[in-house]
């Protein structure tokens, strides 16, 4: 199911913070022996909406690590931020991961495991319950966070696709 509210977002005039999720050694064995190459999930953002993730894959560490910030600028998505917290609960799955969110009042802080955590900190999220299921693959939970990220809307959008005032959104 593609979205089609996905906004993307372009790189030139942000200042975008990477984070790494994780690294992974991958060992290829062949008859002149072990040969090592590495693979590096990054997630960056500007931790005012934006966010985008990549991976990158090189037989240095910090060589990976740099493609994988370059392959992460070229996917970056606007998510609205309410308050430091996400408009409204979210579920979704992507391969064998599957997430659920929710907002948090002020001061609770980012209760998320590790790979979501760091989505939430490069959006700018500070207050969000999380929950993820399933699959603990930080490939996977890095989609599943930044596909219902990308999912969200906030009421204003919803007042603007439905062509209605603000105060029909709440009030029904």
């Amino acid at each position: 199911m593609a979205n089609t509210n996905v906004k993307r977002v372009k790189t030139s005039d942000l200042e975008l913070k990477d984070r790494l999720v994780a690294i992974q050694r991958v060992t290829k064995v062949t008859k002149g022996g072990r040969h090592f190459s590495f693979a590096a999930i990054v997630v960056v953002g500007d931790e005012n909406g934006v966010v985008g993730y990549g991976l990158g894959k090189a037989n240095e560490v910090t060589t990976a690590i740099s493609k994988g910030v370059e392959d992460a600028k070229k996917n970056l998505i606007k998510v609205p931020v309410l308050n430091g917290t996400i408009p409204h609960e979210q579920e979704t799955k992507f391969g064998g991961a599957r997430v659920f969110m929710k907002p948090a009042a002020p001061g609770t802080g980012v209760k998320a495991g590790g790979a979501m955590r760091a989505v939430f900190e490069s959006v700018g999220i500070k207050n969000v319950l999380a929950k993820s299921k399933g699959s603990s693959n930080p490939h996977n939970l890095v989609k599943a966070t930044i596909a219902a990220l990308s999912e969200m809307r906030d009421a204003y959008t919803v007042a603007g696709l439905r062509g209605i005032p603000m105060s029909r959104v709440f009030n029904g």
